[in-house]
Formats: C-alpha cells, sequence, structure tokens
C-alpha cells in the first residue's frame, strides 16, 4: 500500500512539475512578447510626434508584421514575424517590407530582398525586388518612399502565437487554464500545510 502511495505521490509530482514548467513557458512567452509590442509602441509614439512636429511624414522607426506567403522561403517562413527598422540608407541584399503599388497587390505589405536599383523617369533612384522563393523579380521598382524598412529580426512561428491568442479559446487555454491551474495547486498545497500543522500540533499536545 505504502509503495502504491508512494507512486501515486511520484505520478502526481510529476504532472504537477509539467504543468507548471507548461504554464512558466506559456506566461513567459506572453510576458515577451507585451513587452516587445510595449517597446515598439513607445519607439513608434515618438517617433510619429517627432515626424509630425517636422511636417515631414516618414514611415515608422520600427514596424513588425507576420509573414503569410513563401516567397522569401527558405530564410523567412510562414507565420514567423518580422521586426523591420526604418534605414535611410539601403543596399543590395538586404531584406525589406514595402508598401505595393502594383494593381495585383495594391497597399499590400510586401518583405522581399533587393537586387538590384534603377532610377526612373523622374530621375528618382528606385529598387527593384525578388522573393528568394520566386523565379522573376517583382512586376515594378519601388521608390524609396515605399519601404517602411529593413528586416532586422526574425521570430520564428510566432505568427501561430499570435494566430492563437486572438480566438477567445486562445486567450482563455493560454491564460485563464494556467492561472487556474496556479491557483488550484496553490489551495491543495496550502490545504496541505494545514493539516501537516495540525498534526504536528496533535503530537505536541499528546
Amino acid at each position: 500500500m505504502q509503495s502504491e502511495r508512494k507512486e501515486k505521490r511520484g505520478v502526481w509530482q510529476s504532472i504537477k512539475w509539467w504543468a507548471n514548467f507548461v504554464t512558466t513557458i506559456i506566461m513567459n512567452s506572453i510576458i515577451v512578447i507585451l513587452i516587445l509590442i510595449g517597446v515598439l509602441f513607445i519607439a513608434y509614439y515618438i517617433d510619429v510626434r517627432k515626424n509630425a512636429s517636422t511636417g515631414n511624414w516618414k514611415p515608422p522607426l520600427y514596424g513588425a508584421y507576420v509573414i503569410v506567403s513563401t516567397s522569401m522561403e527558405p530564410v523567412i517562413h510562414v507565420q514567423d514575424a518580422i521586426l523591420i527598422k526604418r534605414e535611410e540608407e539601403l543596399e543590395i541584399g538586404d531584406v525589406c517590407t514595402y508598401l505595393s503599388k502594383d494593381p495585383r497587390w495594391f497597399g499590400i505589405m510586401i518583405t522581399h530582398r533587393i537586387i538590384g536599383t534603377d532610377v526612373n523617369e523622374d530621375g528618382e533612384k528606385v529598387y527593384i525586388f525578388k522573393g528568394d522563393a520566386n523565379e522573376t523579380p517583382d512586376s515594378m521598382p519601388v521608390s524609396g518612399d515605399q519601404i517602411y524598412g529593413k528586416v532586422i529580426m526574425r521570430i520564428p512561428k510566432i505568427g501561430y502565437i499570435q494566430y492563437f491568442l486572438s480566438n477567445a479559446y486562445g486567450w482563455i487555454i493560454a491564460i485563464v487554464v494556467p492561472c487556474v491551474g496556479i491557483i488550484t495547486f496553490d489551495i491543495i498545497k496550502l490545504i496541505k500545510t494545514s493539516k501537516l500543522s495540525k498534526k504536528i500540533k496533535n503530537i505536541k499536545k499528546r
């Protein structure tokens, strides 16, 4: 009987350890994401206020996007998140995000690699982009004011977390369930501690 009880306790302790481990990872991931969002928002706000005061429109200093196509495979995968930074000087080989003016993709943010430069009819420098997985360059050259920034960081598969948390059940599973689990474990721990303290008191009275 005692060996069975010890075995059950061992299994229960193992379950609690893994539950705490998974909960910690999820909560820490959420905290890191929220901190990153907060830092980006502060940088965005300061930069926008600065640009507004000078009267010059510029893309935000930093931006973050989730990749939804395979055009940059194998460097950037679908559901990877990218962090971009506005750069004044761009070079061939840089991976950048730009606002498309192609009628087929008008108004869509595209992340591709610069493979060359050219000069348009107005004498303005333009950039030629191409997805690493695409066989041909993008159909239209891109002017500097269309480019929102250069990719400076890739966070693998974080788009799945964003999609998961964007649903109501995702928030329930990711936040409510772990919190309930932690509270339940704490209550059980308090009950056990209370019972143990009562036993000790009874032994002392004897």
